[in-house]
């Protein structure tokens, strides 16, 4: 391992460079894949895999009840909170409060703003489209809003992807920069499927919450690039 600054900033400036294309890359895909579902269901038209794979996940006998050992339904029920928004307030208070302590301000603005914009966006969509929740399986969860995007889908794409991205974009290790992406990726993924699992939400409400959120998140780590970019650029002789 080298000590040398220069070696380090080069890395990091590196590093941040191929951020930026990794998220070009993810959000022209991401929203175009909403777009496609959101035009769908728009439409008021019948996605096939929705009533199926939600169907498949129960017992043909009791729809009430999941496929799996009874504890899976508690884990779900546990890990589905993770994407709720008091938990995702939290998180995000903690890390803004991190961020700030750090003395890295503008990245605890961008990650503060991504979660309020991304929680308000969600909110005009579920009014726009006013999308009625399953009715192939009982809730296994009561819930009361409007089914599309799912909210926490969407929104824990946002928290911990845009805060994964903050994180990752001044890390010159490879590897950490790896691993903070893929806990957040893995994160989302997980909670996103406990809201099919639990028959609250149908999979195109979360597939949909999955691609915006990741746009949503890709659109405030970009700007973060930016203004980190410009920043240096400013303190440059």
């Amino acid at each position: 391992m080298t000590n040398d600054p220069t070696a380090h900033h080069t890395c990091v400036h590196a590093s941040a460079a191929g951020s930026m294309r990794l998220l070009l890359w993810v959000s022209v895909p991401a929203l175009l894949l909403f777009a496609l579902v959101a035009w769908q269901v728009g439409v008021g038209s019948d996605l096939a895999f929705d009533a199926a794979l939600l169907s498949y996940l129960r017992e043909g006998a009791d729809p009430a009840v999941p496929h799996g050992p009874a504890w899976l339904l508690k884990v779900a029920r546990d890990i589905t909170a993770l994407g709720g928004g008091p938990v995702l307030t939290l998180i995000t208070v903690l890390a803004v409060g991190y961020l700030v302590a750090r003395g890295r301000r503008w990245p605890a603005l961008i990650l503060a703003a991504a979660s309020s914009s991304g929680a308000w966006l969600n909110s005009a969509l579920k009014d726009a489209f006013v999308r009625e929740r399953p009715d192939v399986v009982p809730h296994l969860l009561e819930v009361s809003s409007a089914s599309f995007p799912s909210a926490h889908a969407m929104n824990s794409a946002v928290v911990y992807l845009t805060l994964a991205m903050l994180l990752a974009i001044t890390e010159w290790r490879a590897p950490v920069r790896s691993y903070l992406v893929s806990v957040a990726m893995l994160l989302t993924t997980i909670v996103g499927a406990t809201r099919i699992y639990l028959g609250v939400h149908w999979p195109s409400d979360v597939l949909a919450g999955w691609s915006i959120g990741a746009a949503w998140a890709a659109a405030w780590s970009a700007a973060a690039i930016v203004i980190q970019r410009r920043a240096k650029a400013a303190r440059a002789p």
